[in-house]
């Protein structure tokens, strides 16, 4: 079986936290796949910037980030 390390994203609003996760690779049918640790790191981290949990959010995540949309005008 083959470990390999891979960042998600995760999203809620304008909040973005990048969460790094390890894939399994067992070359079965379902592969590769994540553990059920990753799995509800991801789900931890989603809920906790859902309810604007950012402290907690960053104990989980690697970089959180806010979006915040751009006011492009016309410049012709």
């Amino acid at each position: 079986m083959s470990r390999k390390t891979e960042t998600r994203l995760v999203r809620e609003g304008d909040l973005v936290a990048e969460v790094v996760v390890a894939l399994l690779d067992d070359a079965g049918d379902w592969s590769p796949t994540i553990s059920v640790q990753d799995a509800t790191k991801l789900d931890d981290v989603r809920r906790a910037l859902r309810s604007g949990d950012v402290r907690h959010a960053a104990q989980l995540a690697t970089h959180l980030y806010r979006l915040t949309p751009l006011a492009l005008t016309d410049a012709r």
